[in-house]
């Protein structure tokens, strides 16, 4: 059971809003949720859990309680890790709307028990790989590749709208992959997970181990630059106690790029908009 912290304002902000084009709101973590001027609505990686304490510890509010959400079309994961698909926090989602949860292998097989305790069926579940294209109201959303060394099967999204172009990397880092999406796209806004390094008690020993998720100021920059992004903005910096880091150390580190253009920090609950 997901408790908000925030109570149902940011669901409502959401359901009320009336975009000129495409507004994004971020959801700490890696989340998103996406709304376009027909209404089309899309969550990417949306997580409310508090994490494995003592192990993945939350540090930023529960920002909605998933029973909260009034509508939605879609919601999108990039991997099978736990705060990118987690049944608490998804599936109440598409038992009341009519969402579909999208994902590559990994991230379907992560949710094949939901079906055990929530009130989804199959036809929920769509499975993706790399190149599919498929269409949401006003939103042309592709499914490319990803660096992501410590997942099975992620992937990132290049979501189109006539307002411009927006790419959701999930947690991966620089590499070939990222300059041929970069070749292939002219993408407005883009997002990086960056975070520090640190000591997190290791999954089955529970013993502290050295660990790097996600990229740091450098990689970021290098990511950023790969993808020619107009907008970076960072995320995943907020999350997990021992690898938090600060967004704005990473200005100095995009500085002398052609790109990204600008540096966008947004903070849990904040609005963006192509």
């Amino acid at each position: 059971m997901v408790h908000s912290d925030w109570g149902s304002w940011l669901p409502t902000a959401v359901d009320d809003a009336d975009p000129d084009g495409l507004d994004l709101w971020y959801l700490g973590c890696n989340g998103f949720v996406l709304k376009a001027d027909d209404g089309t609505t899309l969550f990417i990686d949306p997580y409310l859990g508090t994490g494995d304490p003592p192990r993945t510890v939350r540090m930023i509010p529960v920002p909605f309680d998933p029973h909260d959400v009034a509508a939605a079309d879609a919601v999108l994961a990039t991997h099978e890790h736990t705060d990118h698909v987690h049944g608490p926090s998804q599936a109440p989602i598409l038992e009341r709307t009519d969402a579909t949860f999208y994902g590559p292998s990994a991230s379907i097989s992560a949710a094949a028990d939901w079906r055990e305790t929530y009130d989804v069926e199959e036809d929920d579940f769509h499975e993706l790989e790399e190149g599919d294209q498929f269409d949401l109201g006003s939103l042309s959303i592709t499914v490319e590749g990803a660096n992501d060394p410590d997942a099975t099967h992620p992937v990132s999204y290049v979501i189109e709208h006539e307002a411009g172009t927006f790419f959701h990397g999930g947690d991966g880092r620089p590499g070939p992959v990222l300059e041929e999406i970069g070749e292939r796209y002219d993408i407005d806004l883009g997002v990086v997970a960056f975070g520090s390094a640190g000591m997190i008690l290791d999954k089955e020993s529970r013993e502290p181990k050295y660990t790097k998720w996600y990229a740091d100021e450098n990689e970021a920059a290098e990511a950023a630059a790969q993808l020619g992004l107009d907008r970076l903005v960072p995320t995943h910096w907020d999350m997990w106690k021992g690898l938090t880091a600060d967004p704005g150390a990473m200005g100095p580190h995009v500085r002398t790029y052609d790109y990204p253009r600008s540096l966008e920090i947004l903070e849990i609950g904040d609005k963006t908009s192509l």
